[in-house]
This record gives C-alpha cells, structure tokens and sequence, in this order.
C-alpha cells in the first residue's frame, strides 16, 4: 500500500472515532467536546482535499445504480457536516464565546439533529466504501490468498455485530434521537469505552447493510449485462 492510501485510512479512522467522542458530550463535558469537534473538521476538510478529484469526476463516466447511490450519500454527508460545523461555531461556549448569537435554541437543534443523522449517513458512506477499504487493508497487511474458515469467522462476525447493533440502537433510542429533538439532552451514563462500543455496534448495521446491499445491486446488473 502506498503512503497517500495509508494516510487516508489513518485520517478517516480518526475522524470516525473522534467524531464518536464528540457525540459522548454528557461524558466528555463541553470543553472537550468543543475541542474534539475541532479537530473533527480539520480531518474532514483533509479528507475532502484528498479526495478532490472525487468532486471533478462527478459527471463523468457511467451513472449506474451504485455510482449514484454514492454520489447522493456523499454530497448528503456533506451538506450534513457543513450545516453541523457551522452551527458548532455559532452555539459554541467555549472556544468561540465572541460569536454572539441572541436566540441559539434553533441552531442547537440544528447541531444535534445534524450530528445523529451525520453519524448514520457517515456509517452508510463507509459501507459504499467498504470494499475498497478491505482491499486496501489486504494489500497492507500481505494477505493475497482466500480462505473459506477467515471468510465465515468473519461473516460471523458481522452478524454478531450487527446483532448487537440493533440492541445498542434500541437501548440506546437512536430512532428517537434522529427525529425527535430533545432540548435538555439525551443522558448517559455508561463509560466512554461502552458508549464509542455501542455506536461502532450501531455504525456495523449500517456499514454491512449498505455494503451487502450494494453487492446484491452489483451482482443484479452483472446478470443484466450478461443476458444482453
């Protein structure tokens, strides 16, 4: 694997974990979150430059089904992200208390309602990735051949994960969270190991579905192409 490819992974794993830890926000405390979301744009501005020529090629080749469905998710991922940031820096407290806003209750709710969506949007643009970012994991670590037992391990897995998803997501109210905006705060009081646990859970649900469905599609217009 070549050194861009490899920064790229580092960069976007770190801005998926950190962006998990700006959502623990009655954990982490406002400081660490206002700082953390910081740092969260600076990954994410580095990630779109890296993925520049992504924006240039956007009207170009073929448009087929999974192409834009990839598009769609990734300009709604970033509409998401630009309206969560711009509104972090309004209603912030800590690091930007000279911005004044006199009525923040809007964009407050902008913010939340943005971050739980961005956090399900951001799972479904890594699952359209997902083979890629297996293939380049791969290629990083030598594996070349394939194996039937690490192929159902993982698979296994998966299930498992996405198993235990689906409690995190219901323990956790995400449905509520996503539609229903609650102005004083969604409380929790497990440890920052078990909430970034659970929501990686609820991320896996997203990441194989989109992924999984996305062969599915793949496979369907293989089979098109060959009967024409």
């Amino acid at each position: 694997m070549n050194q861009k490819m490899l920064f790229k992974l580092v960069n976007d794993l770190a801005m998926t974990v950190l962006m998990l830890i700006a959502m623990a926000y009655y954990i982490t405390g406002n400081m660490i979150h206002e700082v953390v979301g910081v740092v969260v744009l600076v990954l994410f501005i580095v990630h779109n430059f890296l993925n520049r020529r992504w924006y240039k090629a956007i009207l170009k080749g073929k448009h087929n089904i999974p192409r834009i469905l990839q598009i769609g998710i990734n300009l709604l991922f970033l509409v998401t992200m630009v309206l969560m940031m711009i509104s972090a820096v309004l209603i912030s407290s800590d690091l930007f208390p000279f911005i004044p806003i006199n009525n923040d209750m809007t964009l407050r709710q902008i913010h939340v309602q943005t971050a739980y969506w961005g956090f399900i949007i951001m799972a479904v643009h890594i699952g359209l990735s997902w083979g890629m970012i297996i293939n380049s994991v791969r290629r990083m670590t030598g594996i070349t051949g394939t194996s039937h037992i690490r192929t159902i391990a993982l698979r296994i897995l998966a299930v498992l994960i996405v198993a235990y998803g689906v409690h995190s997501s219901i323990e956790g109210e995400m449905g509520y969270k996503l539609f229903i905006y609650n102005p004083f705060g969604w409380f929790n009081d497990d440890s920052t190991l078990r909430f970034l646990i659970d929501h990686l859970s609820i991320m896996g649900i997203y990441i194989a579905g989109t992924h999984y469905a996305l062969k599915f599609i793949q496979r369907q217009e293989k089979k098109v192409v060959q009967k024409n």
